[in-house]
């Protein structure tokens, strides 16, 4: 059997991870992953990028933003992959961020479901559409559309 090459182009990284190469480019802009360009200037990046590409997807995929992740993985050790007890730190971190993604959608449930019951849709009352009247120090017409 072959040994396996310890780094990959970004076409064999692609299709290992089944992200696009433009994505893994736009990774790589935004510091998530790294690679080393060889004398043709051909990007090859370590075997380990597999798993920061996994963490990254599953991470984007929760609705977590890109400088958040990049934030986390900036906690790992050049050159480091993320591992169990990375993965599982994280995992607390999110669902952290998670649980208060919830809460607040189960809050913006709650007040629609109020506003539909009461059908106002008063501009000076509606606290989804303008709590605290606070539109109203904008003066009158559409202040929303008003550009300044």
């Amino acid at each position: 059997m072959s040994e396996l090459p310890s780094e990959l182009t970004i076409g064999e990284l692609s299709r290992r991870s089944g992200v696009a190469t433009s994505a893994l480019r736009f990774y790589e802009r935004q510091g998530l992953i790294s690679s080393r360009r060889t004398s043709g200037n051909q990007r090859r990046y370590p075997r380990t990028t597999l798993r920061l590409v996994a963490f990254v997807r599953a991470s984007h995929h929760l609705g977590i933003p890109l400088e958040v992740i990049g934030g986390v993985l900036d906690l790992l050790p050049e050159g480091a992959a993320p591992d169990h007890e990375f993965w599982r730190r994280a995992s607390a971190c999110w669902s952290a961020e998670l649980n208060k993604r919830i809460e607040q959608l189960e809050c913006m449930r709650d007040r629609f479901t109020e506003c539909i019951g009461c059908g106002c849709l008063s501009f000076d009352q509606c606290v989804l559409v303008n709590p605290g009247d606070f539109l109203a120090a904008k003066g009158p017409g559409a202040a929303r559309l008003i550009t300044d």
